[in-house]
């Protein structure tokens, strides 16, 4: 890797954000580098959107696919390809960004046009570096963050760094080379954390169905071949189904360490909280509000009864908390007294606990299942309960060695991150100098 070196000569500066730029560098008002575009009536062209992550896209390429747009868009301004468009109540966060389509945006944006000869794209570096959106947010006026607005008459008063138009190109040529490379070493990392969040899938799936003992003699079943000392049971032959209290995500309580609160488990929190095991609950609701729930004993199963797709339903995790802790709606509560419920943990979020929930939920838009048809859920069990312990302490140590490599890619991915950060503050601010062979 090139070590980045400093430019010979710098002069001081006294400004907010910056104390010194290199020589033939200049610290100019947005006035004198951009103009607001406003031009109107285009209601043919593409909607853009202005993303936090990703700058400017196409409104087709936004992850969510619900449009919200007016249907009269005469009044959407138009953006030319190399204009910056930033959203006023979001350029405090980084939503922003250069331009590589013509099309329209929401009349919320302000659209940046040059007034001067300038490289855009180093802009685009300049204004979504962590620096300058906190620079922003200082312009932005509201009673609160989420109004916070950040008006063109006030974005012209700010100023900006600028470097000559070679020195902004060759900055603009060097991160475009380094944000593919990062960009490739991320999506090689996510991919590897994918690849092993799978592969605790199967060690479940293996196992539950399986054993751990690969001498044992197997039998042909409806559900695969099985050790033959094994059981099938329908889940309502082994415990019984309740549901959850009436408790909403506005009933929670935000002193969280008082001594009046009790804790609480809503069903969003299963989807985003928990994996298998649900032992530090942080969620906290009044005395006065349990009294419309359920209370959780320690050993208790809980699925969701309801989700967006039929894949996540009737996820299940152990209630394994010696906290006194209440279950929200939409949870289905399973208090089993036969077999081991961290085994029943890992069997009902096996492929072929899932494949049945699957098959049975209802609903389109929000999908459901209940107690009724988790009842029929069909899996295979070890009768002995020491077998099922094993089982379940096999898993968990498995686990354990993937969930080390997860958190050591994780943080790969934080580190590399903050390198990509540092590397654009340094350049935009004249730092460092980015290398003239883009090497």
């Amino acid at each position: 890797m090139v070590q980045l070196q400093a430019y010979p000569h710098y002069y001081p500066v006294d400004y907010d954000y910056v104390k010194q730029l290199p020589e033939s560098w200049q610290l100019l008002p947005n006035i004198a580098i951009f103009q607001e575009r406003i031009d109107r009536n285009h209601g043919n062209e593409a909607l853009l959107s202005v993303t936090i992550g990703k700058g400017v896209i196409k409104q087709t390429d936004v992850d969510i696919k619900k449009d919200s747009s007016n249907e009269d868009k005469s009044k959407y301004k138009l953006v030319k390809v190399g204009d910056i468009a930033y959203n006023k109540m979001r350029m405090w966060q980084g939503a922003l960004g250069y331009s590589n389509y013509q099309g329209i945006s929401s009349p919320a944006y302000i659209i940046l046009k040059q007034k001067i000869k300038i490289n855009p794209r180093y802009f685009h570096y300049l204004f979504r570096s962590p620096f300058y959106t906190n620079y922003s947010k200082r312009f932005s006026y509201g009673i609160v963050d989420d109004q916070l607005s950040l008006r063109y008459t006030d974005f012209k008063r700010m100023y900006s760094i600028v470097p000559q138009l070679d020195t902004q190109n060759r900055i603009v040529g060097y991160l475009e080379k380094k944000n593919d490379e990062i960009d490739r070493l991320i999506r090689n990392k996510e991919k590897l954390i994918e690849l092993l969040e799978e592969q605790k899938k199967v060690i479940i799936n293996k196992c539950v169905t399986l054993g751990l003992d690969k001498k044992v003699k197997l039998k042909q079943t409806e559900l695969g071949k099985i050790p033959v000392h094994w059981e099938i049971r329908r889940l309502g032959t082994i415990g019984r189904f309740t549901k959850g209290g009436n408790i909403t995500r506005s009933e929670l309580t935000t002193l969280a360490d008082s001594i009046e609160d009790v804790s609480a488990i809503l069903y969003g929190d299963i989807y985003t909280k928990y994996d298998i095991v649900a032992e530090n609950i942080v969620n906290k609701i009044s005395k006065k509000t349990a009294t419309n729930s359920v209370q959780l004993k320690k050993g208790d199963l809980l699925f969701t009864g309801s989700g967006e797709t039929k894949e996540d339903i009737g996820k299940c995790i152990l209630f394994n908390s010696d906290q006194k802790t209440y279950a929200g709606g939409d949870i289905i509560i399973f208090k089993q007294i036969i077999f081991d419920s961290h085994f029943i943990s890992y069997s009902q979020n096996s492929f072929i606990a899932k494949y049945q929930k699957f098959n049975s939920a209802k609903g389109e838009i929000i999908v459901h299942t209940y107690g009724s048809k988790l009842r029929d859920v069909t899996m295979p069990y070890p009768p002995s309960t020491d077998e099922q312990k094993q089982i379940v302490e096999f898993i968990k140590k498995e686990h354990q060695i993937i969930d080390l490599a997860i958190s050591k890619a994780q943080q790969e991915i934080t580190a590399i991150k903050e390198y990509r950060e540092a590397l654009i503050t340094d350049l935009v601010t004249g730092k460092r100098q980015a290398p003239s062979g883009q090497d």
